[in-house]
């Protein structure tokens, strides 16, 4: 069952003639009694109504109006961002145990890890500062699987660090990879002691859209000052996904485009699991809410035009590094004011409306009206 059409985008269904002539249709009658009885039944209407009837129509030659196709502008020379190496896994190997040291922003992109998806070879985290945001792990050099390799000038003992990121609270997502950091203590036959570590890295996903075509409706992704669309839908993890919606005027009258619900998924199948629904209610923007993100509406500069910000993610479950975004919009006559039912809404420290009537964000937190399904699958995708 698709989405519902607001009454305001709706078209009126026409003929492939555009009008219906009854006079047409009665010219093309035929009479199953013969020519007697049709002349019979049309001798009342008078003879200048018989002669009109009989007369030819001429047939009506208007048709829609072609919709001109609209080139997408993609910037030339597009710089692909490349992932920087963080330093946030400290080591310091003793005679006989070794302390790792590990920042909570293991990535060093503002997400916090959790104690209980960190261990070192399968020992857990033992202590913690919170002021500096650090997890601590202490354990004998033998312990916590530790391997030990030996060569004519050194000693090495090999750990494994291992980040298994765990599911936002209340969601199926995360907005952090997992990684695997390999710990190495060196220890010379001379009894000098040194320490190394390799550092993570991870593979960012791919990102893609969908829109729906009710009127002439467009979803895309923007580069970070809005000019142009994206060329690549590459993002790392926490990053920030410009998303622009819009829709096409043309002869109508002008429209304003709201966002009414977007959903992710790991295949294009908007019912399957898992997902995330990000936008919900029509147009309460409850990832924020729900995560902490920095999931947003921008204010809004142009009435056909909406744009939000999306904080990149992946889900917890499943081998797919990828997500297909769905989203239904819809759009209403420019002059009509935002309601419970076609608002744009963002948490921070409370709801907010990009068109500045906050009023009528009052609902978020409870229910805004009925909710529509969305269709079986995607209408589109990148």
């Amino acid at each position: 069952m698709g989405p519902k059409s607001d009454p305001a985008s709706r078209s009126p269904a026409l003929s492939p003639l555009g009008l219906w002539n009854p006079l047409q249709e009665a010219s093309q009658f035929q009479s199953p009694l013969g020519p007697n009885f049709k002349s019979l039944a049309q001798e009342p209407f008078g003879l200048q109504e018989k002669q009109l009837l009989q007369g030819p129509v001429k047939p009506l030659d208007w048709r829609y109006p072609t919709v001109p196709e609209v080139q997408s502008e993609l910037v030339e020379n597009f710089p692909m961002r490349q992932p920087v190496t963080p330093g946030s896994v400290a080591v310091q190997c003793g005679e006989n145990r070794v302390l790792v040291e590990v920042q909570q922003d293991l990535f060093s992109n503002g997400q916090l890890i959790q104690p209980t998806g960190l261990s070192l070879g399968g020992c857990p985290v033992v202590g913690q500062d919170p002021e500096s945001r650090v997890l601590i792990f202490e354990d004998e050099l033998q312990d916590c699987n530790s391997v030990l390799m030996m060569n004519e000038d050194e000693l090495v003992y090999t750990f494994s660090l291992t980040y298994t990121p765990e599911a936002l609270a209340g969601t199926p997502i995360t907005r952090s990879d997992g990684a695997i950091v390999g710990v190495q203590c060196h220890y010379q036959r001379l009894q000098n002691v040194s320490s190394d570590a390799l550092r993570p890295i991870w593979f960012p996903y791919a990102s893609t859209k969908a829109g729906e075509e009710v009127l002439l409706f467009s979803l895309k992704i923007m580069m970070d000052d809005w000019s142009y669309q994206r060329p690549s839908y590459t993002y790392f993890l926490g990053g920030v996904i410009n998303i622009e919606a819009s829709v096409k005027q043309y002869n109508h009258v002008p429209l304003r485009v709201f966002v009414d619900r977007c959903v992710a998924t790991q295949v294009p199948d908007v019912n399957s699991l898992p997902r995330f629904s990000f936008i919900e209610n029509h147009g309460c923007f409850v990832d924020a809410k729900a995560t902490a993100s920095s999931s947003r509406f921008m204010p809004r500069s142009q009435v056909d035009k909406l744009q939000f910000q999306l904080e990149a993610f992946m889900f917890r479950e499943g081998n797919s590094p990828s997500i297909y975004i769905t989203c239904i919009l819809k759009a209403t006559i420019a002059s009509a004011p935002s309601d419970a039912q076609r608002k744009s809404c963002s948490f921070a420290n409370g709801w907010s409306a990009a068109d500045g009537n906050d009023q009528v964000c009052g609902c978020c937190d409870s229910t805004c009206g009925p909710d529509g399904e969305f269709a079986a699958s995607p209408y589109g995708g990148w």
